[in-house]
């Protein structure tokens, strides 16, 4: 938000961030950002003639679409907003104002960034990539964990959760039998979800090699080299490497292959109910924003085949 030649904060801004860092022990950085917000406030008051304490929302709302034309994001905006908002309510406590001509004015919505998602034969080329290591069962259980993140749309959190066996007291299991997960998800809510070919023999690879790395009575389906239950930020960090192994360019993480399981199950069946089944959303329309990734698919694909996609 800085910009050059910005004014000095004059003395009711500087009592302002005072407040704030005395009273409310605002981060520095927090009051870095906030004091250039205000002198944000201050230059264009001053570039219009007007007192702070006389601004009203018209004004406010002029200063605010300046701030567009400068090229501030909805976010910075927001926090711009919200500096001033807190001038004017502090000034309204001290009783320099008598009303806040910031109240109800809202920042422009950031528009909100589709998830990425791998293609299919990044999907693929990850889920067949051997895992680098030398011991055997983690490079079962590696390879069991993509297949299980792909193969059925988990969160990393009802993936670790996953216990070895069925029981009163677990979370979560597979059901290999049954070619069925059972995971416990956001809001305590129990779903289950079909586990492909693939996925349950890297399930029996990863589950013939769990021994030489769990601890006796350990309950987790997939754990450490110490034997313990595996953290999600440990998946995180084998997943990068086994991206990074794999050629891929971009940062891969665990949720980023929950929405490749989402966008190319929608790709292909195009039942947007029985995805947001499997997903476990409480609305579809969080589910929705999957269609908006199958047509980008689309969409490439008409740019790159059809004879009039691309106009001269």
């Amino acid at each position: 938000m800085t910009q050059p030649a910005l004014p000095p904060l004059d003395e009711g801004a500087l009592r302002f961030l005072q407040h704030l860092r005395v009273e409310r022990r605002l981060a520095a950085r927090t009051l870095a950002i906030y004091g250039d917000a205000l002198r944000w406030l201050q230059q264009l008051a001053a570039a219009d003639g007007v007192a702070l304490a006389l601004a009203q929302t018209h004004h406010v709302r002029g200063w605010t679409a300046r701030l567009r034309e400068r090229g501030l994001g909805p976010r910075s905006i927001a926090i711009a907003l919200a500096a001033w908002r807190g001038l004017y309510r502090h000034w309204g406590r001290e009783q320099l104002i008598t009303h806040n001509p910031v109240d109800g004015l809202r920042a422009p919505k950031a528009p909100k960034p589709l998830p990425k998602a791998l293609n299919v034969d990044q999907a693929v080329a990850l889920a067949q990539q051997v895992p680098a290591s030398d011991n055997p069962a983690l490079r079962a259980r590696d390879h069991c964990i993509v297949e299980l993140l792909y193969g059925c749309g988990l969160r990393v959190g009802e993936l670790v959760g996953l216990d070895a066996a069925a029981s009163a007291l677990a979370a979560g299991w597979v059901d290999a039998p049954d070619a069925t997960a059972h995971v416990l998800g956001k809001g305590a809510k129990r779903r289950s979800v079909p586990v492909g070919g693939p996925a349950l023999a890297a399930l029996a690879a990863w589950q013939a090699e769990r021994a030489a790395l769990a601890r006796p009575g350990e309950p987790a389906l997939f754990v450490s080299q110490r034997g313990t239950r595996l953290s999600a930020s440990q998946v995180r960090s084998r997943l990068q490497l086994l991206a990074r192994d794999a050629g891929l360019a971009t940062g891969v993480h665990p949720h980023m292959l929950r929405h490749s399981y989402a966008s190319h199950l929608l790709q292909s069946s195009g039942d947007l109910r029985a995805v947001q089944e499997l997903l476990g959303h409480a609305s579809i329309t969080t589910t929705q924003v999957y269609t908006k990734l199958d047509f980008q698919h689309l969409a490439k694909i008409y740019d790159a085949a059809h004879p009039r996609a691309r106009r001269k």
